[in-house]
């Protein structure tokens, strides 16, 4: 599932032949719902494919689209390239769960060490020291609740994906924003208009209920103990985590006992909630970190300044209790 022509008519020479390289090409296979898509939970059984591969393309193109900078576009290109398989569960395997900032370990090495990628980037006069840390660039990306490419492409691309708005509805708010300078005295990706502004915001926070949702976190946690138990059974190295997520199912299938556990785990359809632990030893307590969007409409605030309603949502997301027990069968 891609957007890219939503996000920029056409796309440049030096996003195809990045993304054609095979350290790039791996992220086909390495989706953007963090395996959440595998189990039988119906708000993800539905799900059209969506890849980090589709993702960091589209990623680029918004930060080309808005920029028209190589190093930058290349910066965003390049961001998940050291992502495992299913994402933002080997966090919670690493206990990394409420920064979700494992999956970023690596990327300069990776990029120094690929003598593919290398030839191509230095054609365009790019060394690994431009890209390797999208951080640096605010259009790319900057601190929650700010709006940036990387934020802006997977709440966009879910919001189409979970079917919360239209992809014409999509290209109305895209086609409102432009860069402009926030209430810090940065570039941003602003919103012209309050209305556009307001109904993406709404739009983006109906995401993020669903990133910490009951199931998501349940099967996030449940999925990196399969790893952890196929890694301590030596059915799985930690470097098989950098192959795709095919390749790390069917080794999982290849042990009858982890297969076990892996069609256990794809087979959660149906959450249940408790205020204290029950006896089987399914529950778990699980913590998860909340992303939100507050954008930013050009010389008037924050759509929360503006509009008291999404104010009072957004603060009674952000407060939303974590503290209780939930289990997926």
């Amino acid at each position: 599932m891609d957007h890219y022509h939503i996000y920029h008519e056409g796309i440049p020479d030096f996003i195809k032949e990045i993304s054609e390289t095979k350290i790039t090409k791996r992220l086909k296979d390495v989706g953007m719902n963090c395996g959440c898509e595998y189990t039988s939970y119906p708000r993800f059984s539905r799900l059209q494919t969506y890849s980090r591969y589709d993702h960091s393309i589209g990623a680029s193109l918004i930060v080309y689209h808005f920029t028209r900078d190589v190093r930058q576009s290349v910066a965003a290109l390049l961001h998940d390239i050291a992502t495992p398989v299913f994402a933002h569960v080997v966090d919670f395997l690493k206990g990394d769960y409420l920064k979700q900032e494992a999956t970023e370990e690596g990327t300069r090495q990776i990029i120094e060490g690929n003598e593919e990628l290398q030839k191509i980037i230095q054609k365009y006069e790019i060394t690994t020291e431009d890209v390797y840390d999208y951080h640096r660039y605010p259009i790319a990306d900057n601190d929650s609740p700010k709006l940036s490419s990387d934020r802006l492409e997977y709440s966009l691309g879910n919001i189409i994906n979970y079917k919360i708005l239209s992809e014409e509805d999509v290209k109305k708010i895209y086609d409102d924003l432009h860069v402009g300078i926030n209430e810090e005295g940065e570039e941003e990706i602003c919103f012209k208009n309050e209305d556009m502004a307001l109904l993406f915001s709404k739009a983006a926070l109906e995401c993020s209920k669903i990133y910490v949702a009951d199931e998501d976190r349940y099967a996030m946690q449940s999925l990196s103990e399969v790893l952890k138990y196929a890694i301590e059974k030596r059915v799985l190295d930690e470097k098989d985590l950098y192959a795709t997520e095919r390749e790390v199912i069917d080794q999982l299938l290849s042990d009858p006992d982890t297969s076990r556990e892996w069609i256990g785990f794809t087979k959660q359809s149906t959450i249940f909630r408790s205020d204290e632990e029950k006896s089987d030893g399914k529950w778990r307590k699980i913590y998860a970190k909340k992303r939100y969007i507050d954008p930013y409409i050009l010389n008037k605030g924050r759509t929360s300044e503006l509009y008291l309603g999404f104010r009072k949502e957004l603060k009674e997301f952000i407060n939303q209790s974590q503290e209780y027990w939930i289990c997926g069968k």
